[in-house]
């Protein structure tokens, strides 16, 4: 069952707790599209707004979650699918660790 909780206006909660906990990702996405957070960033900024990708992308989702559902599926469906996972490209070789020669030992006897 799902709980579902009120929507509280952002501009009633003192400003610590308007974005509460910040999680970091990563994820992967056509060149176009991050070409796209470019020219969309360039716009703000002939706007007068300085914006970070990360507050562009939010505000892109602060955008989709306004549409009604039926628009949403549009836009959803219209996305290309991609294949997760970092792209191919030069593999790190692993350093190779120097072997220690083992210690010799004294003999007693000499």
């Amino acid at each position: 069952m799902v709980k579902l909780i009120p929507p509280v206006e952002p501009s009633a909660l003192p400003p610590s707790a308007r974005l509460g906990k910040v999680i970091r990702d990563s994820f992967t996405m056509p060149a176009a599209d991050y070409a796209l957070i470019a020219v969309l960033k360039r716009r703000c900024l002939l706007l007068g707004i300085a914006i970070k990708k990360s507050e562009l992308l939010r505000a892109g989702l602060a955008a989709l979650e306004k549409l009604p559902d039926e628009n949403l599926a549009q836009v959803a469906a219209a996305v290309e699918s991609v294949k997760t996972g970092r792209p191919p490209g030069k593999k790190k070789k692993k350093k190779k660790r120097k072997k220690r020669k083992p210690e010799r030992r004294k003999s007693k006897w000499k």
